[in-house]
């Protein structure tokens, strides 16, 4: 059996912190959901976190603006429900 592996729909990156922007289906329609991230080396090795530092706080605050202003966009272009 084909495992796949689902994907962010979209993602915006600030310096080391991610926003990843997933669309999710159900009954109802399609909604989005974000996640966020800061990556950091860890020897030769990056990593990934969900832990946010004193100066992470006001970009993490820009990306969840861009988030938001991304996902509202898509949004407009769906057609009006009847």
């Amino acid at each position: 059996m084909k495992t796949t592996t689902k994907k962010p729909v979209h993602e915006i990156r600030i310096g080391a912190l991610k926003a990843a922007i997933w669309q999710n289906e159900n009954r109802n329609g399609s909604h989005y959901a974000v996640t966020f991230a800061r990556s950091y080396k860890d020897g030769e090795t990056w990593k990934s976190t969900s832990s946010f530092g004193r100066n992470d706080l006001l970009p993490l605050g820009k990306l969840a603006n861009e988030a938001h202003t991304w996902i509202i966009a898509q949004e407009a272009k769906k057609p009006a429900a009847k």
